[in-house]
């Protein structure tokens, strides 16, 4: 599966973008720096894009154009659960045709319906099997905890790739929601990449603004993510072009990602300052040792006192192995300090909100 990353756009209807003219298609796209195009191929059981005048399909001529720009072609599809095999065959046939280099299934309110579990896993079944080396991405809502009844994990057990829908209708604030998005599906299992999609249309008299869409954009290379999409070219260059603009002037320089809590723990391990400890704790943390448990920022400050200046004294702590699984860290450590030594520190860390909730240590100081 190759990695997709950068900056890529949906296509609803060929017709309604640049015209429906090919070139200028290919031409805007890259003159915005599109990594990706996305573009409908299927609605149900049905193909779209298609001029139902004429008979003519629309995807071909568009789908070279962006490969002679060096830009890659997926396709998305509206799915409804009631015929899966029929919905998965024509996917199939589509991506075939094309020789498309992934596919975006997006599944919304018709999937939360009971039962629809078992249609999720027949049609992902089917995909996989007709399409093994195909990168297969969910699009769906935005936040899991909203929408229980729809089949998440089923989806994203067959999936390379999670393109949750992070739309801040209503409201400005889409650093806030892009976070609670991806932390979402961080705690959640199978967990598999997050390349968000932004909004760039206008809805009910609401629409981002243009620091809206730089504040996401930064958003989305602060959280170390690989990819980001925006929906729909259709709208966004009739409704709103300034946002285009934004999108289009935006230097795709992906930053490292941040690094975990478990190596900012031992960073401020080795500066042995109880105050900079705390500033990796929840206010109301857990700490548990073999001994004893301890609660609230006073009592993990007075342990970390001691531990640094009584028990192990100008220690070097080094962290020998980390295992992660959503909000919860488990890690292994050694120490030496002076003629003191440490060979079997073994912790876990609850997260919460990016810091610790809870702390169970365990060690023995051996001379």
């Amino acid at each position: 599966m190759n990695g997709l990353a950068g900056k890529g756009f949906f296509i609803w209807k060929i017709q309604d973008c640049e015209g429906g003219n090919p070139q200028a298609i290919a031409e805007a796209a890259q003159r915005a720096g599109f990594t990706h195009v996305l573009i409908k191929i299927a609605d149900g059981g049905w193909p779209v894009n298609i001029d139902r005048k004429t008979n003519t399909d629309l995807l071909p001529p568009v789908v070279q154009a962006l490969r002679e720009k060096n830009i890659r072609v997926w396709g998305w599809h509206y799915v409804y659960g009631n015929d899966p095999l029929a919905e998965a065959n024509v996917a199939i046939r589509r991506i075939q045709q094309f020789q498309l280099d992934g596919y975006v299934v997006d599944a919304e309110i018709e999937y939360k319906q009971a039962g629809r579990d078992r249609a999720a896993r027949r049609f992902m079944g089917k995909l996989r099997e007709a399409l093994p080396n195909i990168p297969i991405a969910l699009s769906s809502y935005r936040f899991p905890s909203y929408h229980p009844q729809l089949p998440w994990k089923t989806f994203l057990e067959f999936a390379d790739y999670n393109m949750p829908q992070v739309y801040w209708e209503k409201a400005h604030n889409p650093e806030a929601q892009l976070r609670r998005s991806v932390r979402e599906f961080q705690n959640m299992t199978p967990f598999r990449p997050v390349i968000p999609t932004g909004p760039t249309y206008k809805t009910g008299g609401w629409a981002p603004t243009e620091q809206d869409i730089l504040e996401f954009l930064r958003t989305v290379q602060a959280l170390g993510l690989s990819g980001v999409n925006f929906f729909s070219w259709d709208e966004c260059r009739k409704q709103t072009p300034a946002l285009w603009d934004v999108i289009a002037q935006f230097s795709w320089s992906p930053q490292p990602p941040p690094p975990d809590i478990v190596d900012l723990y031992f960073q401020a391990l080795n500066l042995h300052d109880p105050s900079l400890m705390l500033h990796l704790y929840h206010p109301d943390a857990v700490h548990i040792t073999p001994a004893r448990v301890i609660q609230g920022s006073q009592a993990i400050r007075a342990w970390y006192t001691t531990l640094f200046n009584d028990l192990l004294p100008q220690a070097s702590f080094t962290l020998t192995h980390t295992t992660q699984s959503g909000s919860t860290r488990h890690f292994n450590w050694t120490a030496q300090s002076g003629n003191a030594t440490v060979k079997n520190g073994a912790d876990t860390f609850g997260i919460m909100d990016g810091k610790i909730a809870y702390h169970y240590t365990n060690f023995t100081i051996s001379a």
